[in-house]
């Protein structure tokens, strides 16, 4: 299964100049956990409700007056949409992130979650799950 066949295309955007304020509201708006930050159409980070967790609430950041590229990952981790699901999954645990942009010809054209892959993969959770329950081994000394 590829990328493009579970990313959801309706992405929701701000402007690295916005509040963080009007950003949280547009985020619960449309229960979302994060928005594209995009400038001129092209992407320069991603806001998340941990970013404004602790870059704005943590701080006692006045969410009035922050504004989004203060805030926001610049460094965004994303994906390819011909890419295989298992693939975009294998980034995620190895950059312990759980959303990526998905971007073809430099623009962004879906976003794929953690949850749209236990969605889509119910067969690779059960998996995984029965992989963190199985008994660790003692470590032998020697």
């Amino acid at each position: 299964m590829l990328v493009k066949e579970i990313m959801n295309t309706d992405v929701k955007t701000v402007s690295p100049d916005s509040i963080i304020q009007k950003a949280a509201k547009k985020m619960s708006k449309h229960h979302v956990g994060c928005l594209i930050v995009v400038k001129d159409s092209r992407l320069v980070g991603i806001v998340t409700e941990r970013d404004i967790m602790r870059n704005v609430v943590a701080k006692a950041l006045d969410a009035k007056k922050t504004k989004v590229k203060n805030v926001m990952t610049k460094k965004v981790i994303m994906v390819d949409p011909e890419r295989d699901v298992e693939d975009a999954a294998e980034i995620m645990t190895e950059k312990k992130i759980k959303k990526l942009p998905v971007i073809l010809h430099d623009k962004v054209i879906g976003i794929v979650t953690a949850m749209d892959i236990v969605t889509a993969h119910p067969k690779t959770i059960e998996q995984i799950g029965k992989l963190l329950l199985l008994p660790k081994k003692k470590a032998v000394a020697g």
